[in-house]
């Protein structure tokens, strides 16, 4: 076998190596992903089933707690989706405030949320929300 034709091998098996440590890398991250939807792009994607968050305002008059079960819609003034979920949540949490709720959507198009996550104080937007509700032309504020 000649030097050059050893070295080629070499770059071969190299690549092939890498090729796959960068398969079983992306093949970890994928469950680990978590993409971020605004009501609008939920009611235009069919996306039921996969790990996501959504963001908007809570519908007024749409809460309704039943222990540590709790019910609402997720408005971003244009569409808006219902949520349920188990657990205590946040005290920041009411009606007309700015949420990010992680979960799944179910296939009867609700969002069963594992986490629900309230603003913090009476200007702060998270980011992803805002511009939503920015592409669906209903922003009235500006984030800090």
């Amino acid at each position: 076998m000649t030097r050059k034709r050893r070295r080629l091998y070499f770059v071969l098996l190299g690549m092939l190596v890498l090729g796959g440590a960068t398969a079983l890398v992306l093949t970890a991250l994928k469950d680990n992903l978590v993409y971020f939807y605004s009501p609008s792009d939920l009611a235009a994607k069919a996306v039921a089933g996969r790990r996501m968050r959504i963001g908007g305002l809570v519908e007024e008059g749409s809460v309704v707690k039943d222990g540590t079960q709790a019910r609402f819609k997720v408005t971003d003034l244009a569409h808006d989706v219902g949520v349920r979920y188990t657990g205590v949540l946040p005290d920041l949490f009411r009606e007309g405030q700015g949420v990010v709720i992680e979960g799944r959507l179910g296939t009867d198009g609700v969002f069963d949320a594992s986490e629900v996550l309230a603003k913090h104080d009476e200007k702060y937007m998270p980011k992803d929300v805002a511009d939503s509700l920015k592409k669906a032309g209903q922003w009235k504020g500006e984030a800090r």
